[in-house]
């Protein structure tokens, strides 16, 4: 995807407790584009899986994968936008994953501060133990990936985020009607600051 050309979806990734759900929100609201959460394509035997403190397998993941790219392919065929959370942790993930139209944007930061974030989760069914496995299957985006990386700080807001991404991409908010309130459009590409 060329600088000048928009992605049309965003697929909002990262280890479990980087905010993926949060920071996805926001953007679909600032955005006006549809909003679809990840995690509630997974099969209920996944979400019991985790839920019990075991990670789940490539096997366990291919179906949901699946799911995913249905229905990013869905938004990109009918011409719609759309963001979506997906840990997609792995480069043969991504790949089943992307296509035209398709930016991953990719939520990193210290283990530390994630599973800060994480203990203070009261309502998720990963558990912060899981964290480790997620890190230990967290292949870093590559040069070749259609993709932003946002490392995350503690001292910004999801709020600074989602206004950091759009930024980056240079994308319109829908809730001001002109480019994010930063201004300006950010290089599509990977971006490792």
């Amino acid at each position: 995807m060329g600088d000048t050309e928009k992605p049309s979806v965003l697929v909002v990734m990262g280890v479990s407790g980087t905010g993926k759900s949060t920071v996805a929100g926001l953007l679909a609201g600032r955005l006006g584009w549809e909003l679809a959460e990840g995690d509630d394509l997974h099969p209920p035997a996944n979400v019991a899986k985790m839920a019990s403190g075991h990670p789940l397998t490539d096997e366990d993941r291919w179906p949901w994968l699946d799911k995913v790219a249905a229905w990013i392919k869905d938004r990109v065929s009918a011409g719609k936008t759309g963001v979506i959370t997906c840990s997609a942790l792995k480069r043969r993930y991504r790949d089943r994953l992307r296509g035209p139209g398709v930016m991953f944007v990719h939520l990193a930061g210290a283990k530390e501060l994630i599973a800060a974030r994480m203990a203070a989760r009261l309502d998720h069914f990963m558990p912060p133990g899981l964290l480790d496995s997620q890190f230990e299957a967290l292949e870093p985006i590559e040069s070749d990936e259609n993709a932003v990386v946002l490392t995350l700080v503690a001292d910004k807001t999801p709020q600074d985020e989602a206004d950091e991404i759009i930024r980056r991409l240079g994308l319109w908010a829908a809730d001001r009607g002109s480019p994010s309130a930063h201004g300006g459009s950010g290089a599509v590409g990977v971006d490792q600051t």
